[in-house]
């Protein structure tokens, strides 16, 4: 319930926040559907019952004005002065029913206008109550016939010391003025009421696409987790494995062995350090340590020699600091994925790499490796390091394509654009 409630709140425009006693029963209906009893009308608000009393005030005014000159008026007996007092009582009475049944309302005072004086105000209310409750056809079809009769009622009773063209003047800019009034208020009231949709419509916008945004930064980091702690942890598991089926190999490699894996897991643990790091400040990967680039393609090949890989440069760009940044990490990210697959499901084998390009050719890259000779050890894997690798590529505005060659071995080809 609290999240509802504050979600409504969220999308109420500011103007009116924590205001309802000053909105109309039925915008805050619209804006809080909960605020009315189940099933029911939506109960008055104070402003309601101060404008509801306005009107029955004023329509009374008007209709006691009227009484004082019905004495003066020609030809109209006693019986039908009173009778025009009980009908104009029984119209300012009725004006507690315009917010329920406004069409009904009009419907009825529009005829009795033409036979009470003193129901005169409480038809201004009506029509009023018509403009702002219900669309314009409704007005424009009782708003004109209220006027049409008004001609007929003031030739029927003129009014005491008035010319005739003159009381017809007063009495339509009246109805036009109360009218037009009751038009204004409607269309602020539709106004706010299309404010708050705006405000709703905005702030689910708003949460979509920080949704959005948060889901692709979780990819990212997901894919930059992958592939930097699966070269590392490949190391790990690949000089584990030597250990466990060589457990009498010479103490050089067994040393050997052990400050690669030492160092790959303080790398990984380093790597993963930053990385969580990055989910808890709610940054994007940029962050931490800087980002390799093609300029530390050779470290990562003399690491990958390091740990007892036969690598080859049979390509290389003359000046790596001149690929842009974006482009060369990804080229980076692929030849190390690459790099890690070779080690994984052909150990021993020889693995070339090759990066050639230069600006406005695009930036062209392989890491081919031979067959691998012999039984392969089983090395778990995700999976998804060459899809992930692809999506990289598509990114950055290039192609990945992977694949057996024909001697048996395998090869990653890349290009990269280089603008």
């Amino acid at each position: 319930m609290s999240t509802v409630k504050s979600d409504e709140q969220a999308t109420e425009p500011l103007a009116y926040a924590g205001r309802r006693w000053a909105l109309p029963a039925a915008v805050v209906e619209d804006l809080y559907p909960r605020s009315g009893p189940p099933g029911g009308r939506p109960r008055r608000t104070a402003r309601d019952w101060v404008v509801d009393f306005t009107c029955f005030l004023l329509a009374v005014a008007v209709g006691l004005m009227a009484a004082d000159s019905l004495d003066q008026e020609a030809g109209l007996s006693p019986t039908m002065a009173a009778a025009d007092q009980v009908i104009g009582a029984l119209a300012c009475a009725a004006l507690w029913l315009r917010r329920r049944w406004p069409v009904g309302l009009a419907a009825v005072m529009v005829p009795v206008s033409l036979f009470s004086a003193t129901a005169g105000g409480a038809v201004l209310a009506a029509l009023f109550s018509l403009a702002v409750h219900r669309p314009f056809r409704y007005v424009a079809w009782l708003g004109g016939a209220s006027l049409a009769l008004t001609p007929l009622y003031y030739w029927m009773r003129p009014e005491p010391g008035l010319p005739y063209l003159a009381s017809l003047l007063i009495a339509f800019l009246l109805a036009v003025v109360v009218i037009g009034w009751g038009l204004l208020a409607r269309s602020k009231r539709r106004l706010l009421l299309s404010l708050r949709d705006r405000a709703r419509h905005a702030e689910a916008e708003a949460r979509l696409r920080a949704e959005q945004a948060q889901r692709l930064a979780r990819e990212a980091i997901a894919r930059e987790m992958h592939d930097v702690l699966a070269h590392r942890l490949t190391l790990l598991s690949v000089h584990a494995g030597a250990l466990e089926f060589r457990p009498d190999a010479p103490r050089e490699d067994v040393a050997r062995a052990a400050g690669v894996i030492r160092e790959s897991a303080h790398d990984a643990l380093q790597d993963l350090r930053e990385i969580i790091g990055v989910l808890r400040a709610g940054e994007s990967d940029d962050a931490g340590r800087p980002q390799p680039t093609l300029a530390a393609l050779d470290a990562l090949v003399a690491e990958s020699r390091a740990a007892g890989m036969k690598v080859a440069l049979a390509g290389r760009v003359t000046d790596p600091g001149a690929v842009p940044a974006s482009v060369g990490r990804t080229a980076y990210r692929i030849a190390q994925e690459a790099l890690t697959n070779a080690r994984k499901h052909a150990p021993g084998t020889e693995v070339t790499v090759s990066v050639t390009g230069a600006p406005g050719d695009g930036l062209a890259m392989s890491v081919r490796n031979a067959p691998p000779e012999g039984e392969v050890p089983h090395v778990p894997g995700s999976g998804q390091g060459l899809i992930g690798l692809s999506e990289r590529a598509s990114l950055a505005g290039g192609t990945l394509e992977h694949g057996p060659t024909p001697g048996g071995g395998f090869e990653v080809r890349a290009r990269l654009p280089w603008g």
